[in-house]
């Protein structure tokens, strides 16, 4: 069998091949010319364009809504009031207000506004005490409060300063209250005393603890910035007035007492509990029906014990007679006994009678001074 070059164009032709090329480059180049028609088709509208491939319908005008304006201002409402020169500056130039958002500060981000001060705060000026305000305390648990002062000093009537060492955080209306019982009772007591009042021993205020330092303990009033333990009061001429020390009069202590008890819920001293031996505990909790605590027993003085050594002996004082020894004593027995003997010119049988007779020995005795 053999094959030939004639044979074998003839028996698998090229041609059909070529003309299918040839096609396709003729279909690519009139789809090319249909694209170029479509777009100079779409810079007119086509009449018989049913399909939408010429030209896009353009879209609806769209109408804004109408923002109502606000009604014309009455010519009888006062004028606004102008701003302040130096703020023209600012917004000449364009800068943003601090407290107005802007683009590097949201709306969301701005200051938020101010708390408005209590009727405490406004009535604790500074012609009464010496307390600024400081931010609410949000500790664990419930510890922490709002609306408190650090009391620093506290001005009397004649504009003297009692100073609260040292300061104490406490609640707004305990440290109204410890000015109104420093400035109304202690005042007079301490002009009974012959001087004013200059310091007030603040031994605890506020701190974030149970009752008593005691583990697992109810939450102290302390914790909630509504107790002070004071210890002393002292006075201008260096005279310490000791709550708790029984050498301070008794009619003082006394004073005191009936003074907080009236003022205060909570008072806590010695006869409450071992803990309050040394100072006193002050506080405003609240109780149902309003029910106080007054636990401080005012101790007598204490009395006056005799020293355990003798005082000593003068100078002027005579000597002292030495005390008679045993020695001594014995050679007192024998004189006693030789003055005692018979003498020799009584008879025999009256010397053998007494001798018969048994001899007592009587005990010594000393002299009493």
């Amino acid at each position: 069998m053999t094959f030939s070059l004639p044979d074998f164009r003839r028996k698998w032709s090229c041609r059909g091949y070529m003309s299918a090329g040839a096609a396709m480059v003729t279909a690519a180049l009139g789809l090319v010319l249909l694209l170029a028609e479509r777009a100079e088709a779409r810079k007119y509208p086509a009449p018989l364009d049913i399909f939408g491939l010429g030209t896009p319908r353009p879209r609806a005008a769209v109408h804004a809504a109408r923002t109502p304006l606000p009604r014309p201002r009455p010519e009888e409402a006062p004028k606004a009031l102008e701003k302040a020169p130096e703020e023209a500056p600012a917004e000449a130039e364009g800068k943003p207000s601090p407290d107005q958002p802007s683009a590097d500060k949201p709306a969301d981000a701005a200051s938020p506004p101010q708390k408005q001060p209590s009727a405490c705060r406004l009535a604790l000026t500074e012609d009464v005490a010496i307390a600024p305000s400081i931010p609410d305390i949000r500790g664990p648990g419930a510890c922490g409060g709002e609306d408190l002062v650090r009391l620093e000093a506290i001005v009397l009537p004649d504009k003297r300063k009692v100073t609260v060492k040292p300061a104490a955080i406490l609640r707004c209306t305990m440290a109204s209250a410890i000015v109104d019982w420093v400035r109304k009772d202690m005042v007079p007591l301490a002009a009974s005393l012959g001087s004013p009042i200059s310091e007030l021993d603040n031994f605890d205020s506020f701190e974030c603890r149970g009752r008593n330092r005691v583990a697992g303990a109810m939450l102290s009033e302390h914790g909630k910035a509504n107790a002070i333990d004071i210890r002393a009061i002292k006075l201008a001429n260096g005279q310490s007035i000791g709550l708790t020390d029984r050498t301070v009069s008794r009619e003082v202590r006394e004073r005191v007492l009936h003074s907080v008890c009236t003022r205060f819920s909570t008072v806590l001293g010695p006869g409450s509990d071992w803990y309050h031996e040394d100072h006193i505990h002050l506080d405003l909790a609240l109780r149902r029906n309003d029910y106080r605590i007054c636990q401080w027993n005012v101790w007598d003085p204490l009395p006056q014990v005799a020293p355990l050594l003798p005082a000593e002996r003068p100078e002027e004082a005579p000597p002292r007679e030495a005390a008679a020894t045993p020695e001594a004593q014995g050679g007192a027995d024998d004189e006693a006994a030789e003055k005692s003997s018979p003498p020799e010119d009584k008879p025999a049988s009256e010397q053998k009678a007494q001798s018969s007779k048994p001899a007592t020995n009587k005990p010594a005795t000393k002299k009493r001074r």
